[in-house]
């Protein structure tokens, strides 16, 4: 039998000083594009590191970039009217524990194209999500903090890793109209059972039951993902009552759940202590609501090869039918068709070190991580032609 020869090395081996950046350093921006099937229109992405948003085509090009008094530190959407949607971190905004310095917000904005700001809302203890519906409205999360007794009442989570101070900061959903007054709230504290929404026994105690995406449904309900406690619930808005919950033996510390038009749930699942699996690997999965089945999902041919192991989005693209991924950690967004093949790849070539000094310290390397990835068709965006 004759073993075949391996194959040539490649010609254009960069020879000199290597870059330690593994990410930058293994090739960004335009990676492969299939020009026949890829989705026409434009990414939307804001590296967590920076304090700018792009518009990137399908070239990989940059088509438009906003430039921010702020660090992004979340996601931007394009609303329906064309204009931006961002949510900032507040620099000085308070810090009750290490982590809020990540992932806290604080500043949710409305430009136009010419980055003028057109309307915004402050709320010193907004974290993750925010969902503005276009008409000054918006729906987001924040955090308040439980007093002693209903600290110590919260389930499960590594011994001794309460905030600072002891207690637990728990989480609160809110609306709000144009004028920023208060129109919705739902406490976790008053609706959530404390013992079967109990915090994962790997994570720490200081932040339950960390909503990181919040949605409105069509019919009117409240779609939220809850990251310590591997959880996706519906809200009956009316009554604040937990009328839906996808649990831990689906979902792995998931993100990003949204309503698709056929009424089932999207979601990126990320699958950091996945149940009943002796590795971790992300997915992206369709939920029917009415029976919680998994009736379509992806992930990669090698399942170790696509893992994020926090944050991450997926969005079904209904011109095409197609799903756009972020692996976010790693700042790589990937268009797949309805066949589950991959027809566009895109790595984050904008690399930048946090400003803030904690995260600095702990964080110290360059980042072109994101919190989400939208894309949008050419006519959403018609200042742009």
């Amino acid at each position: 039998m004759q073993i075949p020869s391996p194959p040539a090395s490649p010609s254009n081996k960069v020879q000199g000083k290597v870059d330690q950046n593994t990410i930058r350093r293994r090739g960004v921006g335009l990676i492969a594009s299939d020009p026949e099937r890829v989705t026409r229109g434009y990414l939307l992405v804001a590296p967590l590191t920076s304090n700018c948003v792009y518009l990137i085509d399908t070239n990989g090009d940059v088509a438009h970039k906003w430039t921010l008094p702020y660090r992004t530190g979340r996601h931007a959407r394009i609303l329906p009217n064309g204009n931006l949607a961002i949510n900032s971190i507040d620099p000085n905004g308070p810090r009750p524990f290490f982590f809020f310095w990540k992932y806290g917000g604080g500043i949710m904005s409305e430009l136009s194209h010419d980055g003028s700001i057109v309307r915004q809302h402050r709320d010193p203890y907004a974290h993750h999500d925010a969902y503005h519906y276009g008409d000054g409205r918006i729906l987001y999360t924040r955090m308040e903090q439980l007093s002693e007794a209903d600290s110590a009442a919260v389930q499960g989570g590594v011994p001794g890793t309460e905030a600072d101070d002891g207690r637990v900061w728990a989480d609160v959903a809110r609306e709000v109209d144009a004028d920023g007054r208060v129109t919705w709230e739902w406490k976790v504290n008053d609706h959530l059972d404390k013992h079967r929404f109990a915090v994962q026994p790997h994570y720490p105690r200081e932040h339950w039951p960390l909503i990181n995406s919040i949605y409105p449904l069509k019919d009117g309900n409240i779609l939220m993902s809850m990251r310590s406690i591997s959880a996706v619930i519906i809200v009956h808005r009316a009554t604040g009552e937990v009328i839906w919950h996808l649990d831990s033996t689906v979902v792995a510390q998931q993100h990003n759940a949204t309503e698709l038009p056929n009424g089932n749930i999207l979601l990126f699942d990320n699958g950091a202590f996945r149940y009943r699996e002796s590795f971790q690997f992300s997915r992206v999965i369709e939920v029917d609501r009415q029976t919680k089945e998994i009736v379509w999902q992806w992930r990669d041919q090698a399942p170790e090869r696509f893992y994020s192991p926090f944050m991450g989005s997926a969005q079904r693209l209904e011109s095409s039918g197609h799903t756009l991924v972020c692996e976010s950690a790693f700042g790589r967004v990937f268009e797949i068709d309805e066949a589950g093949e991959v027809c566009w790849e895109w790595i984050n070539p904008f690399f930048q070190r946090y400003s803030e000094r904690p995260l600095l310290d702990v964080f110290g390397s360059e980042s072109n991580a994101m919190f989400r990835a939208y894309k949008y068709m050419p006519e959403e965006i018609p200042w742009l032609r």
